[in-house]
């Protein structure tokens, strides 16, 4: 027996359906006009929005509400935007965009260390954050991840090292099981070299293949990361053998791939 809905009922799993399919950011900023501001115009073009003024704030919304991506300021009263972005690294692959002083590069590099999927100097344009907002949840359901030969995304497994990257999760496992967090920029850096063992790729490249933007003078972000990403993987970062840094080149991929599930099932 099909029970048919009433036209409010009908009306308001809609609305749900519609939540659900929608982006929902977190602004957590301690200025009140810029929360606001943001909210405002985020909320008007097409995105869910939640604030919240400190780490405490931030805490709750994210056990109360499902978020997709934090917009985090780096100089919050009590615990900073550092310290908060490292303890959510710690545990979550949450995307997070830093917002840092502006000419502070050193902070810029350091909410990099910490985690951070990209970052922006106050003060910015509201579309320019409503850019890197799409850019990094774009780059969590990049159609690189995607087999071309048509099988599932959660069924294709690439193993290398002792390490396993499920990309259809976009989770990387040790060799015993352990989870290793990663952010989602770290995630599509390891994508990049599993998917171009053997070559050599340069920051112009591998900025492109992760995040579809070039280089800018001075951008450190991708050394950032290969950084962050040659700690959790290498035995020894300090003497790196996986990631290779290639003089005048860029950085290479070594290990042999051995991928699964990349035929149809």
């Amino acid at each position: 027996m099909v029970t048919k809905l009433s036209p409010v009922a009908a009306v308001w799993r809609a609305i749900v359906q519609v939540m659900e399919r929608t982006p929902h950011i977190l602004v957590v900023d301690d200025d009140r006009e810029i929360r606001e501001l943001l909210a405002r115009f985020l909320d008007r073009h097409g995105l869910r929005v939640s604030t919240a003024a400190d780490g405490r704030e931030m805490k709750k919304a994210l056990v109360d509400w499902n978020i997709d991506l934090v917009v985090l300021d780096l100089m919050l009263p009590g615990e900073d935007g550092l310290t908060l972005c490292r303890n959510l690294r710690a545990t979550s692959s949450l995307p997070v965009i830093m917002l840092t002083a502006m000419g502070e590069e050193m902070d810029r590099i350091i909410g990099l260390e910490m985690g951070a999927d990209d970052y922006l100097a106050k003060p910015f344009n509201p579309r320019e954050l409503l850019a890197r907002i799409k850019a990094v949840l774009r780059r969590l359901d990049n159609p690189a991840s995607r087999p071309a030969d048509g099988s599932t995304p959660r069924s294709r497994k690439c193993c290398f090292a002792g390490w396993i990257l499920d990309v259809g999760t976009r989770a990387l496992f040790s060799s015993d099981g352990v989870l290793v967090p990663l952010s989602s920029g770290e995630f599509n850096l390891l994508l990049a070299f599993v998917d171009h063992p053997g070559r050599i790729l340069n920051r112009d490249q591998l900025l492109d293949l992760t995040s579809g933007r070039e280089a800018q003078p001075f951008d450190r972000s991708i050394d950032v990361q290969i950084s962050r990403l040659r700690r959790k993987i290498e035995v020894d970062p300090g003497n790196p053998s996986l990631i290779k840094t290639i003089r005048s080149g860029g950085y290479m991929f070594t290990p042999e791939i051995v991928r699964s599930g990349e035929e149809a099932e």
